[in-house]
């Protein structure tokens, strides 16, 4: 195992499966001359040269679909957003082309491309660039997506997406990717659509993804000295979605606790409790409880914010209150 940050694990993956086909490139804004916005692209110029590592003028509408238009004849574009919100601009090109092509050609036009970048609040960025965009893309049949919460899953996770051959959205952190873990080295992958227990618990599970699962390790690590045992799954994959995960683990504690930072209305949670009411409703010794940020948009008070986003004080709440303690 080799200790790298979260930016350097999106880098390896990368640069590895770049190695590996000529088919791979990536662009997108300040990928290049700059090294990445976040300098998850360190390097990556230099190594091949601008043909395969693109900047782009500010323009996702543009270069998003030159992306796709480059995967229907052959290639495997990674397009980079500074920002998911950013996308926004260029959402058109990825939910009615990428998403629908190999449809709409009767299966004469596949399209791999990974589209990746930061997702959900990072800090004092207030209410344009601290959308949580998981469950908007997830409702779009024809996405996978994506969202790794540490350095390991990110680089495999990211491994499986170039390779997949249908469009990824690939949701990453700015607040993670100072973060380090280990990583194993050599080549390895992960499935897609493949949730990971993180923590073996009894008494209640714990659902979540990506940077805010942190704040479920915190909580767990408290209920601990209370007692109380926490099972934490990260889902890793929001779309396929492993409700097999979910199922056998509240068949196990017969509680159930998810945490996500997206705005309550019709997000993953919900996708996630019409399941478990369904398929798994008698093993429910309590209702489901979910955690998400306010209904509001983001604030930029520090103050506000803090109050906003959830955190592992409401873990804490929504599992006693599911113990009835």
């Amino acid at each position: 195992m080799k200790t790298l940050q979260f930016r350097e694990a999106i880098q390896q993956a990368m640069s590895e499966e770049m190695r590996n086909d000529d088919t791979i490139y990536l662009m997108g804004e300040e990928v290049a001359e700059y090294n990445g916005a976040y300098k998850a692209s360190k390097g990556m110029l230099d190594e091949f040269g601008p043909e395969r590592v693109i900047d782009t003028p500010i323009s996702e509408l543009g270069f998003s679909g030159i992306g796709v238009g480059s995967a229907m004849i052959g290639n495997r574009p990674i397009i980079e957003f500074m920002t998911f919100n950013f996308a926004l601009v260029g959402i058109d090109q990825i939910i009615n082309n990428a998403a629908k092509i190999r449809q709409m050609s009767a299966g004469q036009f596949p399209c791999p491309i990974v589209f990746r970048g930061p997702t959900a609040s990072a800090g004092q960025l207030a209410a344009t660039h601290s959308q949580a965009f998981e469950s908007w893309y997830a409702n779009c049949p024809g996405l996978k997506v994506v969202v790794p919460s540490n350095p390991a899953d990110a680089k495999g996770l990211l491994k499986s997406a170039i390779r997949d051959n249908d469009p990824v959205i690939f949701m990453e952190s700015e607040q993670m990717y100072g973060d380090k873990g280990e990583v194993p080295e050599g080549e390895y992958t992960i499935p897609i659509g493949v949730a990971e227990i993180k923590r073996e618990g009894k008494d209640v599970t714990i659902v979540s993804f990506g940077k805010i699962i942190k704040e479920a390790y915190k909580a767990a690590d408290e209920l601990e000295k209370e007692g109380i045992s926490c099972e934490i799954i990260d889902l890793r994959t929001v779309r396929p979605m492993d409700y097999e995960a979910i199922l056998n683990s509240v068949k196990k504690t017969n509680r159930l606790v998810i945490l996500e930072e997206a705005w309550p209305f019709g997000n993953v949670s919900t996708e996630i409790i019409y399941h478990v009411q369904d398929k798994a409703f008698d093993y429910l010794d309590a209702p489901v409880v979910k955690i998400n940020t306010a209904d509001t948009p983001a604030p930029y008070s520090p103050v506000l914010l803090a109050e906003w986003l959830p955190n592992h004080t409401d873990v804490i709440k929504a599992v006693k209150k599911v113990l009835y303690k």
